[in-house]
């Protein structure tokens, strides 16, 4: 036996004496491998479908697929939720199996704010078409008609008394043909049983006794464990390399190239050479003593700071309008009293807690992928083109992830255990580290902004001009794109809410020289900083309080259409007489949140409270934050309060989770380092120069309030992160006078 070994998260917990009982990993061996143990249930044998998300087994219990990421938010529980309550099936008799990649589910993509919108009335026909064929088999069995049968918890009942369980009508219910899907009849409101309730998340008790199965929990007793030495430069490749030091080390036992991409980096790995060994650790020390020669190519010359500069000067001059009405130029140009600020967002990186990680078992005619995954027919995609084979005999089983944040969407990571797998024909799980994951990643991109507004006799805005300019998320799947996308633009900035009679917003292009991807709430994060950081500005340049400037600068309510002011504007994807612009609704939300913090109490000196509202993926969020800044310029964050209108919601006590937890990646935004890069390599490496909130700087207290709406479901995940960190900006000015334009806030307080 090797002397090297791994200590896994499971085998911790195994040995740990906080842990009693016998936690069991998940194993696959040969050409049949089993399916996810733990809390990725598997379907039972004697199952049958009733629907794509619906089988019975004969003793009644209701399987429930989920065919979306579940990473924290809670999908699975919420998916249950719809699909049981419209069934009228007991919570103790349903079991959540998780989909694996398959398009016969539509999208899988988990970002986007979107599993709930996009899938709650489908969901819901789903469910209640079960219901309906539970009440046809007892209506058939009893020779009645189905209207005078009732179902209520896994049980039927007709007005007689009689009554009959969903296991004694399962065979019959299957054997009916299941109602169009116009014809079923779904519950009201007031009868929901599930939806609109606060439930425990049913993974909670299985997570946190280890029990859950995570990608790095998936063991094959011959699998061989892969580091690799990546590009440190985006398009960068391998010009030489010396194994012979790596070789020698005990456990390894092959060194392979990954060949770098060609034209754009879409999903592709970024090449480099694989340690493969018998154990994790022998495969670090023989990536450590691995030597190359990098070929930096194109990007070796960019520097953050220089770059930084030239996003400034771009936004200093006129771009592409994006979005006109009246003549603000002109109105600027005469203007007495005008307001002009420029504002600075760094690259982040998302950072989730668990590196990205797969293991990858290459056959002749198919390829088995088990991944941490945000979108498993993403990684379908991705591994097909990587090993030449036709993409429906990809098969990507989806484990449960440690936070995704945008990062597992992007599967890379599943590629390349895949093309390993291929070289060596063994069994391969590429195991990525904080490093890996820091400096080999899909980054937020950076951005600048320019925005001036005049002011008239009464301090309100009349005429308001706004530039942005950012590495553009399509030069991920396009080589050499320098213009964002409307739909990267339709990201709080296409659909500034502000009310004025003359406004002009304008994109300038941006290079990228790294890998830019989306992360939580995507480019919301540098638009909301600005509008809502420059509205704070120009209220104290009118002598007027934060609040009551910043909904008269929204104005009356009213439904904003931005495409009547010669803009393109996709609406997130939702039909837009559906889910309006309703400034209305915003507006609402900033009062509640006013009222929870009870904004305007006299404050101790050095404290200070700021608030900042967005609407972003369909849903609108307000939120106050009160901070304590110090003489010495030390920064305390003693509160936060949000108000979120997200239409109808399925858990609330997940929505409240989400926007906490949304909050607290708002902080990361304000008061991250960033990841910068010199001579095109990342400077950053792990949490020590990447900073992410600890403790001390988050609230004791996230007070969180859900509007009661019957409006369609919204996005939850993603829109309390945007308005942080220009809530906590405006409240820090209102502490100690001091005005953030540039994040992060690093040191400028102690400046």
């Amino acid at each position: 036996m090797s002397k090297y070994f791994d200590l896994s998260r499971r085998s911790f917990l195994k040995s740990s004496a906080a842990v009693g009982a016998l936690v069991v990993g998940t194993y696959f061996t040969g050409a049949a491998p089993r399916a996810m143990a733990g809390v990725l249930a598997k379907p039972s044998a004697t199952s049958k479908e009733a629907n794509l998300f619906v089988a019975l087994r004969p003793d009644g219990v209701v399987e429930i697929t989920c065919h979306r990421s579940e990473m924290g938010q809670q999908i699975r529980t919420a998916i249950a939720q719809i699909v049981a309550d419209e069934m009228e099936a007991s919570w103790d008799k349903v079991v959540v199996i998780q989909g694996k990649g398959d398009p016969k589910y539509g999208d899988q993509n988990t970002d986007g704010s979107r599993s709930i919108r996009y899938n709650m009335q489908r969901l819901r026909e789903m469910g209640a078409s079960v219901r309906h064929l539970m009440r046809q088999a007892a209506a058939t069995r009893w020779g009645v008609s189905i209207d005078s049968c009732s179902a209520v918890q896994h049980i039927v009942t007709h007005t007689s008394g009689k009554t009959l369980t969903y296991a004694d009508l399962v065979n019959d219910a299957l054997n009916i043909t299941p109602p169009e899907t116009d014809k079923v009849a779904l519950k009201k409101r007031s009868e929901w049983r599930y939806i609109n309730t606060a439930m425990e998340h049913i993974d909670l008790k299985d997570i946190v006794t280890g029990k859950a199965t995570f990608a790095a929990d998936v063991l094959e007793p011959k699998a061989l464990i892969a580091m690799i030495v990546r590009s440190p430069v985006v398009g960068g490749k391998v010009k030489s390399f010396d194994a012979k030091a790596a070789k020698s080390i005990e456990g390894v036992v092959d060194v392979v190239e990954i060949p770098a991409p060609k034209g754009a980096p879409m999903f592709q790995p970024k090449g480099g050479i694989a340690i493969i060994a018998n154990n994790t650790w022998a495969a670090m020390k023989g990536r450590k003593a691995l030597t190359v020669t990098w070929d930096d190519g194109k990007n070796a010359d960019y520097n953050s700071e220089a770059f930084k500069k030239s996003l400034l000067a771009k936004v200093a001059t006129s771009q592409k309008s994006i979005r006109s009405i009246g003549d603000a130029e002109t109105v600027l140009a005469k203007a007495s009293d005008k307001l002009v600020a420029d504002y600075y967002a760094p690259h982040l990186a998302q950072a989730p807690m668990e590196p990205p990680c797969a293991t990858a078992m290459y056959y002749k005619d198919r390829v088995d992928v088990w991944a941490a995954t945000q979108n498993p027919q993403a990684d379908m995609a991705t591994v097909a083109a990587m090993v030449g084979m036709p993409q429906e005999q990809i098969n990507v089983h989806v484990t449960m992830l440690g936070g995704g944040f945008g990062r597992k969407s992007k599967p890379d990571f599943s590629a390349e255990a895949a093309y390993l797998s291929m070289k060596t024909g063994k069994a391969i799980r590429v195991q990525w580290t904080r490093e890996d994951d820091i400096q080999h990643g899909f980054y937020h991109a950076v951005s600048a902004q320019h925005i001036e507004a005049s002011l008239d006799k009464n301090g309100a805005i009349d005429a308001y001009l706004h530039r942005t300019a950012f590495s553009p998320i399509t030069s991920t799947f396009q080589e050499g794109a320098t213009v964002a996308g409307s739909f990267e633009l339709r990201l709080g900035f296409t659909d500034n809410p502000i009310n004025t009679p003359n406004m002009k917003l304008e994109n300038g292009e941006a290079p990228a020289k790294a890998r830019i991807g989306w992360m939580r709430s995507v480019s919301n994060i540098f638009h909301a900083f600005a509008i809502q950081s420059f509205i704070a500005e120009a209220a104290h340049k009118a002598g007027r309080d934060q609040k009551d400037y910043l909904l008269d600068t929204i104005g009356p309510d009213r439904i904003l259409d931005v495409t009547e002011e010669n803009a393109d504007y996709d609406n997130y994807g939702g039909d837009k007489t559906v889910y309006p612009l309703d400034t209305s609704r915003l507006r609402h939300v900033i009062e509640k949140v006013a009222e929870m913090s009870k904004w305007g109490r006299k404050l101790p000196k050095g404290r200070g409270m700021g608030i900042a509202a967005h609407r972003s993926f369909l849903t609108y969020v307000a939120t106050v934050v009160e901070v304590e800044v110090s003489e010495e310029g030390d920064l305390k964050i003693i509160k936060s309060w949000a108000s979120i209108d997200a239409g109808t919601v399925v858990n609330t006590d997940t929505v409240k989770n989400q926007v906490q937890g949304g909050s607290i990646y708002g902080i990361t935004a304000a008061i991250s380092e960033g990841i910068t890069f010199d001579n095109g390599r990342v400077q950053q490496s792990n949490f020590h120069d990447y900073r992410v909130p600890r403790m001390n700087d988050s609230p004791l207290e996230i007070e969180v309030e859900i509007v009661p709406s019957e409006a369609p479901p919204a996005g939850v995940g993603e829109p309390a992160t945007p308005v942080y960190a220009p809530a906590l900006c405006n409240a820090i000015f209102a502490a100690c006078g001091k005005r953030i334009r540039q994040l992060p806030i690093g040191n400028q307080l102690k400046a």
